[in-house]
């Protein structure tokens, strides 16, 4: 059965998002050979996980395009985390609103094409007997 739009769409932003935690780990590189780290210890940890993260991402996106159950599975959880993160923004000390929308909008809106892949592709399935 051909792929749908939505589970395409639904990949797509997940490869988005992927590129983004790619950049992002640019981001860290530079500042830890810049020396714009009080860590060096804690700056390499956090490059190991953004980089972790950021294939985990990308196979999600990956397993998507390509109609794998367990890529819009691990690509809800990722939003979900993402969420939970973005709440973390907004509260306490240094709490940000405005960082807090920037990460929860497109967990929200990647969350809601995730699912809707799913339903898309269980209409493909047939009934179990």
């Amino acid at each position: 059965m051909p792929i749908t739009v939505v589970e395409r769409t639904a990949a797509a932003l997940l490869a988005a998002e992927g590129v983004g935690l790619l950049v992002l780990l640019g981001w860290q590189i530079v500042a830890i050979v810049t020396g714009d780290t009080d860590s060096v210890a804690s700056a390499v940890a956090l490059i190991v996980l953004t980089a972790l993260g950021a294939a985990a991402v990308l196979g999600f996106a990956v397993a998507t395009w390509i109609g794998q159950s367990w890529g819009r599975s691990g690509g809800i959880v990722t939003q979900l985390l993402i969420l939970a993160v973005a709440l973390g923004a907004a509260t306490g000390d240094y709490g940000h609103p405005a960082v807090a929308v920037a990460l929860a909008v497109p967990a929200v809106v990647i969350g809601i094409c995730l699912v809707a892949a799913a339903r898309a592709a269980g209409g493909r399935r047939p009934a179990a007997e």
